[in-house]
């Protein structure tokens, strides 16, 4: 059954193990059960600010191969421009245990290897040519792709419902374009609605809205391909015309209203 228990601690009382253990398991359970329909993932927070010489993780949950980690603490990383892909990631130790705890440890580290394994989880990438300075401020949806000196988020995968989902600052700045150019298609309209209002847009909501908004058939793409196709739906809302990908090839009809 359905229960709250909560233990009084009380002068002259004495202090039971079972008041203990409540206080131990109440808030794991609560957190594991709010998250138990997530995908592994950036759950909340997490965000990485660009500095100097630096990058700052805030603080935040995530949760892999099932388990929450809490980053109760920022941390910080230095970075240097070794105009190679780089990649900020967590990694994921084995569990160790002692008489008095069970650990789940991570290390937050830069490695150039891209390959994402399956104790890892990326937060964000870059690759800073000599000279350069690192950027987090985008001048446009199209931005967040650039290649060198700017902090990519679009590889990273945010916990969503049943399956990982796009950074949610990638949809608002979406959203944000598409409302400022004026977006009248009521799928356009819903959908960047939906973008500004909730913290997460659940994937298969963003895979119906691109497929049917660009009447491409539904198709399981993956982030990087989910922001080249919301990049046209952008550039179509801001010139009125229609883009149609009517072949697997890539070549595209175009038609002016």
């Amino acid at each position: 059954m359905f229960s709250n228990h909560f233990p009084h601690f009380l002068k002259g009382r004495i202090l039971k193990k079972e008041m203990l253990e409540n206080l131990r398991d109440y808030p794991r359970d609560f957190t594991e059960i709010l998250f138990q329909d997530f995908s592994d993932g950036i759950i909340t927070g997490a965000d990485v600010l660009v500095g100097d010489d630096s990058l700052t993780i805030t603080k935040g949950i995530v949760k892999h191969q099932g388990r929450i980690y809490i980053l109760a603490n920022e941390c910080q990383l230095c970075y240097t421009n070794s105009g190679k892909e780089t990649l900020l990631k967590i990694r994921f130790k084995e569990e160790q245990s002692t008489s008095d705890y069970t650990y789940y440890e991570t290390e937050i580290a830069l490695d150039e290897r891209v390959q994402i394994h399956t104790n890892e989880m990326e937060l964000a990438r870059f690759k800073l040519k000599e000279g350069a300075q690192l950027r987090s401020q985008y001048q446009s949806f199209g931005d967040l792709a650039t290649e060198f000196n700017t902090l990519q988020l679009i590889h990273v995968e945010y916990a969503g419902y049943e399956r990982s989902t796009l950074h949610p600052a990638i949809l608002r700045y979406f959203a944000t374009e598409a409302l400022q150019a004026g977006a009248s298609h009521p799928y356009d309209i819903s959908f960047a609605m939906q973008c500004m209002q909730q913290g997460t847009v659940d994937r298969q909501l963003i895979l119906y809205y691109v497929s049917n908004r660009l009447g491409s058939g539904f198709k399981d793409y993956s982030n990087l391909q989910i922001h080249k196709y919301l990049g046209i739906i952008l550039d179509e809302i801001r010139t009125g015309s229609r883009v149609r990908r009517d072949l697997p090839g890539g070549r595209q009809r175009v038609i002016v209203d």
